[in-house]
């Protein structure tokens, strides 16, 4: 159905990622060449199809979008030491850090010349604002790191900034393409903010779940890392005085032996933990239906409406 739009789309990225220094298109397309799902570009085009736009310049912001999503995984490679992205080894253990952070600051600078040439200062500031947004995301990950005082209020504080802005952004610049009106485009904002938290409440959920084959990672990092996903925190909340030790070891020790991670999916399971997520996941899962069904039924209203459903049913 956006087979073409998304040809397009590719077209642009490959494009616009060429460079007189070697390293750059070589380290970027590492990354962005290992597929990926391009849930977020894919999200652009969609709505603005959706709303009857029948322009090309949803290409141009798609692929923006795309970039500030490369850039922000470089860079996320690189804080997390991360050894495995999509199946493959990560650019920064192939090319060292600074190659890959200096590479996603080049593609952050590609995404805001492609804004830029499509001259809507609502698209602009829709997608700067995201930007912001997410860098102070993944500051406040850092801060939530080994505390294991984090509630499930400040964990959903921080995915709703380092995840979801960029759901929300891709979405409502869809919209703003399209010429949508006020309300439609604040409506495609909410679905894209509530179907970024329910995708990320996945994702850290798949940490402690997922075949890791299929994920195209390791399994386990954000534990071995002492990151405060959803899965700790309420397994935390559940865990008896001797469970809790282990978790203040573990996490906020960060104090780990090769077996500490087994011992923890089985206080994980103890507890239902990851049904109890996907409960949460689910909540935002009904609201971001709610936000899409709204509008007018068609075909690329019902791929809206699956998208939702795949995120929360997804095993990679």
């Amino acid at each position: 159905m956006l087979s073409e739009d998304m040809k397009e789309v590719n077209h642009i990225i490959l494009d616009r990622m060429h460079s007189d220094v070697p390293m750059i298109p070589q380290l970027a397309s590492h990354l962005i060449a290992a597929g990926g799902k391009r849930i977020r570009p894919l999200m652009t085009i969609a709505i603005a199809n959706m709303f009857g736009y029948a322009g090309n310049r949803h290409h141009k912001i798609s692929a923006c979008v795309e970039f500030i999503h490369t850039a922000t995984l470089l860079h996320d490679d690189v804080i997390d030491e991360s050894e495995k992205r999509r199946g493959r080894e990560t650019a920064n253990r192939i090319f060292g850090n600074e190659a890959a952070v200096l590479v996603g600051d080049f593609l952050f600078s590609r995404a805001f010349q492609l804004m830029v040439e499509d001259g809507n200062l609502e698209v602009l500031k829709t997608l700067s604002d995201a930007s912001a947004v997410i860098a102070e995301g993944e500051i406040m990950q850092l801060t939530t790191c080994n505390n294991l005082d984090t509630t499930v209020e400040k964990y959903m504080e921080v995915i709703e900034a380092k995840t979801a802005a960029l759901f929300s952004a891709a979405c409502k610049t869809g919209a703003i393409i399209a010429d949508c009106t006020e309300q439609e485009k604040q409506d495609m904002h909410d679905y894209g903010l509530n179907l970024g938290i329910s995708f990320q409440i996945m994702d850290d959920s798949l940490d402690y779940n997922a075949d890791q084959e299929k994920l195209g990672k390791s399994i386990g990092d954000d534990f071995k890392e002492g990151k405060m996903t959803l899965p700790v925190i309420l397994a935390y909340q559940e865990s008896n005085p001797e469970e809790k030790e282990f978790w203040q070891r573990v996490i906020k020790d960060s104090k780990q032996e090769s077996s500490d991670f087994e011992i923890a999916l089985a206080i994980i399971n103890k507890y239902n933990i990851l049904d109890k997520c996907q409960n949460y996941s689910l909540k935002y899962h009904n609201k971001a239906l709610n936000n899409i069904n709204k509008h007018k039924k068609n075909e690329l209203n019902e791929l809206m409406s699956s998208l939702v459903s795949y995120v929360v049913n997804r095993e990679n």
